[in-house]
């Protein structure tokens, strides 16, 4: 959590007051909502799931450690390519849904 000059703990309720408090603009924050939801349904679909990671890594092109990684929800160094191949790897398909943002 990121600390106000006064070294006040900054709470916030969505992925924009996340955003808005780290300083990054609609855009970043709108991709860090979209891989923050994409990285949580991937790890629960990995870790209830009945593929190995290196089952799941092979299909999707990638290494074991990798998949654990996702698996862990930690996705630093990983591109949303990579998180989408896996998810399609676990027989699974991201349904797009566009909507406007709150002003």
């Amino acid at each position: 959590m990121r600390k106000s000059n006064s070294d006040k703990p900054v709470r916030v309720n969505s992925a924009e007051d996340l955003g808005r408090a780290l300083g990054l603009s609609k855009a970043e924050a709108g991709e860090m909502e979209f891989r923050s939801e994409l990285t949580c349904a991937l790890a629960k679909i990995i870790q209830n799931g009945k593929l190995t990671h290196a089952e799941i890594a092979r299909r999707a092109g990638t290494s074991r450690t990798r998949v654990t990684a996702i698996a862990n929800a930690n996705t630093r160094g990983i591109s949303t390519d990579l998180l989408i191949r896996v998810l399609s790897a676990t027989g699974h398909k991201a349904e797009l849904r566009v909507r406007r943002a709150a002003a």
